[in-house]
């Protein structure tokens, strides 16, 4: 779980994340303990709190930049933070939620939160560093808060959490709110000493098998590839408000590298083009963890690892044989594979804007 550390060349000593599912290491599994096979299935081996088959994207981002897989914030036991945290947890979102957990399924530690764990993070290094107190414990030095990147995934649950009950407009009316919380939270902590900012945008939410069954659409609604129009539409509209903030936030912070990462091109390529990239994917909007079989092999009454009496029957929604050959694990997340094409796409530097240089940063790593 520690991850190969080398010693290597790069200006970047510690990763913090903030972010959902898509860059969970074990956060809400640590939080709320409960999560168990096939999720872990092709790296790990077993279930390590992420939610899909292997490793993310922050896993292949630390492995190439040199450093541990990153440990959450929540986890108690057998953690380092001496190279960052993590503090992303499943189902959560950019603005504080109006429920509960166990009322609709949205986490707890939304942004706002992972942010005032970061800051008490600091707080408490800070604190124990000038006790003399961190010689003995897996805790960074403060002076590895601006040599770190810090990278966002997250706001997918805020798009997609009400998108059945208010439809695409009412999402739409608060999504402003999500961009400007994330460019508040950029600022803050860029006071904390952060210098170097990842924000991933969103993915074609329209090509996910749980959407297309889940979400109401007309079949004029999909387009070639499948993929719902109308949703995938409205994920370009907010990946343009979030570049735009972005931009104005960059503005006032004069000595920071606010990156704006365009995964959302590369998820899409993958999803209408599966079997273009050399690796053995075959299947772009079908889960490879699920049940039902058909186009997308999701059933929401069971959930990828669960069993249920479905028609008087116990039914199992079990994992595919081959993760590799899919872009979808669970209809919700990105297998391994596809997070993998998505980080050798990051590392190409063809999707940052603005430009930045990682490679003249770091002596990256191969990813395997």
């Amino acid at each position: 779980m520690a991850g190969h550390f080398c010693d290597s060349k790069c200006d970047f000593k510690a990763i913090f994340n903030f972010g959902d599912s898509n860059s969970d290491t074990g956060g809400f599994w640590a939080a709320f303990p409960a999560q168990h096979g096939p999720f872990g299935m092709t790296y790990f081996k077993r279930p390590t709190g992420r939610a899909t088959d292997g490793r993310l994207i922050v896993d292949f981002l630390a492995q190439a930049v040199g450093l541990p897989f990153l440990s959450p914030y929540l986890q108690s036991i057998g953690s380092d933070y001496r190279h960052g945290a993590n503090y992303a947890t499943l189902a959560s979102t950019v603005l504080l939620p109006n429920t509960s957990l166990f009322v609709t399924g949205i986490s707890p530690f939304s942004l706002a939160i992972q942010l005032n764990q970061m800051k008490q993070f600091k707080a408490r290094v800070d604190e124990l560093h000038s006790t003399g107190k961190t010689s003995s414990t897996y805790l960074p030095r403060p002076d590895i808060f601006g040599k770190s990147l810090y990278t966002f995934y997250i706001g997918q649950n805020d798009f997609t959490s009400n998108m059945a009950a208010i439809g695409i407009g009412g999402v739409k009316r608060y999504l402003p709110q999500v961009v400007s919380q994330i460019g508040g939270t950029i600022k803050e902590l860029y006071g904390l000493g952060g210098r170097t900012f990842l924000v991933l945008n969103l993915a074609p939410v329209g090509c996910y098998p749980a959407f297309l069954v889940e979400l109401p659409h007309q079949a004029s609604d999909l387009d070639t590839f499948g993929c719902i129009i109308s949703y995938n539409n409205a994920v370009v509209e907010y990946n343009k408000m979030l570049k735009q903030t972005l931009a104005q936030t960059r503005k006032a912070l004069p000595k920071a590298s606010l990156i704006y990462v365009d995964i959302h091109s590369v998820m899409l390529e993958l999803f209408q083009h599966p079997k273009n990239h050399g690796i053995g994917l075959k299947y772009g909007t079908k889960a490879c963890c699920g049940y039902g079989g058909g186009a997308y092999n999701f059933n929401p009454q069971v959930y990828c690892g669960n069993s249920k009496v479905i028609n008087g029957s116990t039914v199992t929604a079990g994992a595919c044989s081959d993760p590799y050959n899919y872009v979808s694990w669970d209809g919700i997340h990105a297998t391994e594979a596809a997070n993998k094409l998505v980080t050798l796409a990051i590392l190409n530097g063809s999707y940052f804007d603005p430009p930045f240089p990682i490679h003249q940063l770091c002596d990256l790593k191969p990813i395997g």
